[in-house]
């Protein structure tokens, strides 16, 4: 693989440092939780910056179809986390039981 010369090659140095610095963290942060939204949130984190090195990547192989692939990943990052927010938020609400009166009547 080829970066290219001059300032882009370095850009693009740069920008796998970075992103693999910023995705160690995330994985660490993944196993180590302590929560399950912190876990929800490395998780998240480390999609987008798995879509940053597959664009980053395209990029420095000359090779911008990759793009659409990144795209593809973050509709599925972004839908997973829609779904796991809502699980967690369904999971949280308080159960009723069939005895309980319905909310907002007050007999």
């Amino acid at each position: 693989m080829e970066l290219g010369e001059g300032l882009l090659g370095w850009a693009m140095s740069v920008a796998f440092v970075a992103l693999s610095v910023g995705l160690a963290l995330s994985l660490a942060r993944l196993v180590l939780g302590p929560s399950l939204p912190d876990r929800v949130i490395a998780l998240d984190n480390a999609a987008y910056q798995t879509i940053g090195f597959i664009i980053v990547y395209g990029l420095a192989i000359g090779q911008p179809e990759l793009i659409d692939a990144a795209l593809v990943l973050a509709a599925v990052a972004f839908l997973s986390t829609v779904a796991v927010a809502r699980s967690v938020l369904v999971g949280a609400a308080p159960r009723r039981r069939d005895d309980d009166p319905p909310p907002g009547n007050p007999d």
